[in-house]
């Protein structure tokens, strides 16, 4: 049951975090951001398929456009040639490439059209991607600079110097207390020296007396 109950706080604790990042605008911020990004990646990818096919189908109308030429000249050789057969054969070509080169030409027109319209989008959704890539970085520093203000003001709340004081005055107390035994045994050391130096010139005045009188007798 215990193990069963510590999983239980564990998830309860990671969900109530993941829930905390969702509600927060700063972390919701962040994930448009990305999402804006992607947008924008998607978006690029789109324009260069469309100037792949842009491209395809200009190639397209470029070949049409030649064999439409050729076939023309063809006719006209076949009929200054009297090959009317030949000629019928190079222009009936020469009447489909036609068909097909105007299909290519409206299609050209219409995804060049498509591919103005993604450009200017794709311009438009950078700038506005710039413009809140800077809002953003001015928004996550005023909310640094607040968190820091408030924390402060916490701390300052919270700031009770009696108890540090009172560690003071404690220490004071103790100092104050080994200067004055320092200066006591200082003071009893001085008295005791002091006694001992007059016993022992005492002393010495005795015994230098008694080798005087000593000396007088001998005279």
């Amino acid at each position: 049951m215990g193990i069963l109950k510590r999983v239980k706080t564990i998830f309860t604790a990671d969900l109530h975090e993941v829930l905390d990042k969702m509600e927060n605008p700063l972390v919701m911020m962040n994930q448009h951001m990305r999402e804006l990004e992607g947008q924008v990646s998607e978006a690029q990818k789109a324009l260069a398929q469309q100037l792949y096919l842009e491209n395809r189908y200009a190639q397209l109308v470029a070949d049409a456009e030649a064999l439409v030429a050729k076939r023309g000249r063809q006719a006209e050789l076949a009929v200054s040639r009297n090959e009317e057969d030949v000629a019928r054969l190079a222009l009936k070509e020469k009447i489909l490439q036609e068909e097909k080169l105007q299909n290519y030409q409206a299609q050209l027109a219409a995804i060049k059209n498509q591919t103005t319209t993604l450009q200017g989008q794709i311009v438009k959704m950078s700038e506005k991607y710039q413009e809140l890539e800077y809002k953003k970085l001015n928004l996550l520093s005023r909310a640094h600079a607040a968190k820091a203000v408030r924390q402060s003001q916490e701390s300052l709340s919270a700031f009770d110097p009696s108890s540090a004081v009172n560690g003071f005055a404690k220490v004071e107390s103790y100092v104050q207390k080994l200067e004055a035994e320092a200066a006591a045994s200082t003071q009893f050391y001085r008295l005791t020296t002091g006694n001992n130096t007059v016993t022992l010139n005492d002393d010495l005045q005795e015994k230098v007396n008694q080798e005087l009188e000593k000396l007088k007798i001998i005279e």
